[in-house]
């Protein structure tokens, strides 16, 4: 009877929802794929529950954790069908774990998710295709978080993104601030655009994407301090936020001023003409090299050979987690400080190395001279300092390993899920699921 009556609101919630949520979810069914309607049942009383767009190696590691260090009382709930060209060049099958529940699957699906939000003990919420879910779970005043990366990349103006819009005016005019709702940040500037919209106040905890983080021997790396030739790497889509302009420039002040590097350039984008042009142009073609797209465990493996590597995005950024992954596999980051990832992960001269981020306007007809000259004067002290740079490597490797990985946010989350039911703050001071 119960799960009757679940089912019944569900089909009335649906008819009632807003056009363009009703019109997302239609097009999710008719993309369904028959064979796994239906093939996984979860109870009503998970301890928690996830609802994103789509499941990816940026989420997949921590949903992995949460669902062992929930004894399978985990659920990852995925809103849309999404093709390949959309996922961020994430290729691998996640159809096989445990805790997945495709919503878009089939009518069956959708509806256990929607009576998820109705009975789980705690539910995350990310992105637009999971406001139907959030404002009914939120109706009935139940723990929940909403995790997203920064609202006002473009400042004020994003306000008036549909998205961005139709979220905010739930928050105000549907009573959110007075129910136990939660905000996870995965973006350093994530609370200081909630406090500037009267959202989240005093309720944002760090968060982000992690990727896996292995036991590694730092000592298997190449020493910076006895190479004749420190190399470097840049690894990106070619876009004009990504500023593969900067690292060009970089090459030919440090070539000019007799610094021994290569600089190798991964990726592919629209802007990779123009990126290799310039190369040409400024004569640093000898000390660049182009190496294309390669399968992402090939590239960490590639990240191992190199010493620094050049993060060079705008604040257009989300949280980018190549920041993450090159961390963990020894590089010294140096990255703009425009990143969401940025000021959570980088100490300056510490775990890494943070540069002036370059203005959104800039580009490779107008280069951001700051953003250029900070970037140059990063990587020539780590080039001048191979000590400092070997000890700024150890401390971000453990940085990673200790604290900013899947096992330990999972955990954390748990604690501070459990706290906040017995109306308590997080007992963590710096990391995952601290203050923001």
């Amino acid at each position: 009877m119960k799960k009757y009556r679940y089912a019944c609101l569900t089909l009335c919630l649906c008819r009632c929802t807003e056009n363009s949520e009703e019109i997302f979810r239609h097009r999710s069914l008719e993309s369904s794929n028959d064979k796994n309607r239906g093939n996984k049942i979860f109870t009503n009383q998970m301890k928690l529950v996830f609802y994103s767009l789509i499941l990816n190696n940026h989420q997949a590691n921590v949903a992995d954790e949460l669902w062992n260090l929930t004894g399978h009382s985990y659920c990852f709930v995925e809103l849309a069908n999404l093709q390949a060209e959309h996922r961020k060049g994430d290729s691998h099958d996640y159809s096989d774990r445990p805790y997945l529940l495709r919503a878009w699957q089939s009518e069956e699906a959708y509806s256990q998710a929607m009576e998820l939000a109705y009975t789980a003990e705690c539910c995350v919420f990310s992105g637009i295709q999971a406001l139907t879910f959030q404002k009914e779970r939120m109706r009935l005043g139940l723990l929940s978080f909403d995790m997203s990366e920064r609202w006002l990349k473009r400042g004020i103006l994003n306000l008036f993104s549909p998205a961005i819009l139709k979220m905010f005016l739930s928050y105000h005019f549907g009573g959110w601030s007075k129910k136990p709702l939660y905000k996870l940040c995965c973006s350093a500037f994530a609370s200081e655009d909630q406090h500037k919209l009267f959202t989240y106040r005093g309720r944002c905890y760090k968060w982000g994407y992690f990727t896996r983080v292995e036991k590694i021997d730092v000592e298997t790396f190449p020493d910076v301090s006895t190479s004749n030739i420190t190399p470097l790497m840049w690894c990106s889509r070619y876009l004009m936020l990504k500023h593969p302009e900067l690292p060009v420039l970089m090459a030919r002040q440090l070539k000019n001023k007799g610094y021994r590097f290569m600089l190798d350039m991964y990726g592919s984008g629209e802007y990779e003409i123009q990126t290799r042009q310039l190369a040409k142009e400024l004569d640093v073609e000898d000390v660049i090299c182009f190496m294309g797209v390669k399968p992402n465990n090939e590239l960490l493996n590639d990240m191992r050979r190199h010493c620094i590597f050049l993060f060079t995005s705008d604040k257009n950024e989300g949280w980018g987690a190549v920041a993450n992954e090159s961390m963990t596999n020894g590089c010294v980051l140096v990255a703009s400080d425009g990143i969401g990832s940025s000021p959570y992960l980088v100490k300056d001269k510490q775990t890494g190395l943070l540069f002036t981020s370059p203005q959104t306007s800039s580009s490779f007809g107008h280069p951001d001279i700051a953003a250029l000259n900070s970037l140059c004067s990063k990587v020539e002290f780590l080039l001048d300092n191979p000590c400092e740079c070997k000890k700024i490597r150890q401390h971000s490797i453990a940085l990673m390993q200790e604290l900013w990985n899947p096992r330990i946010a999972a955990e954390r989350l748990l604690t501070l899920i459990d706290h906040l039911q017995k109306g308590k703050d997080t007992p963590f001071v710096e990391g995952p699921c601290s203050k923001a």
